[in-house]
């Protein structure tokens, strides 16, 4: 009686074995591609303090997006990033930087203590993403604060770049994409690195203490002696 059962498991376990491995397929982890940013020499270069970095929150995930041609967004079923892309994005930006300027004075946010930049530099990133058929964009936004606390540019970007639509290509894609940013960052951080130095507010003394005022004792008229057959004394 068991043996015309046989067959049949032995079919029914095969198909759990495959279903299983579907279900566990590999899946590429990926990276952005940081490029070969030059190697900066100058120890007493350029301060610039990167940050903060502001990432769109919709990219706060493992998850690489892919756009579709309504514009909607659906997670990649074949790869996802190797870990934060924030903190990619950070250190692709900090070596892009440094390296364009050649200083070694390069810092993320927050500054280490003591660290007195010339130039604080606060990003947006509020757009990166492609798509099988979609370019790869870049919506960004920096403004530039220089030592004195004042504002000395602000501008909006937006970058776009072509792929071939496999994954690895779009990775690749929004790594050249941050690559010119940074490049175009730089370009502006350099006008700033010769600023005068900020002249340090003069120490008011502190006022001398008011003397008390004196005041005054009421005059007393002195009497005078009218001669007459009485002395009298008038005041």
């Amino acid at each position: 009686m068991t043996a015309p059962r046989l067959p049949f498991i032995l079919l029914l376990a095969g198909l759990l074995g495959l279903a299983g491995c579907s279900t566990h397929q590999p899946v590429s982890l990926y990276q952005l591609d940081s490029g070969s940013p030059a190697q900066p020499a100058q120890s007493a270069g350029m301060a610039v303090l990167l940050g903060p970095v502001v990432v769109a929150d919709y990219l706060q995930r493992e998850t690489l997006l892919q756009r579709q041609n309504d514009g909607s967004l659906q997670g990649s079923t074949d790869g996802r990033w190797a870990g934060s892309l924030s903190s990619d994005i950070n250190q692709l930006m900090l070596r892009q930087v440094a390296g364009h300027l050649d200083s070694q004075r390069v810092v993320l946010s927050p500054a280490p203590t003591g660290f007195a930049p010339d130039v604080q530099v606060l990003l947006t990133i509020t757009r990166l993403d492609s798509g099988v058929s979609q370019p790869a964009i870049l919506d960004a936004q920096w403004r530039l604060i220089d030592r004195r606390g004042q504002v000395r540019d602000n501008r909006i970007v937006h970058l776009q770049e072509e792929h071939v639509g496999s994954t690895a290509s779009q990775v690749q894609a929004q790594g050249v994409l941050l690559q010119r940013l940074a490049e175009q960052l730089s370009v502006a951080l350099r006008p700033l690195a010769n600023q005068p130095a900020v002249a340090e507010a003069p120490r008011k003394s502190a006022p001398a203490p008011a003397k008390p005022a004196v005041q005054d004792k009421p005059k007393i008229p002195m009497a005078s002696p009218i001669r007459t057959d009485m002395e009298v004394f008038r005041f």
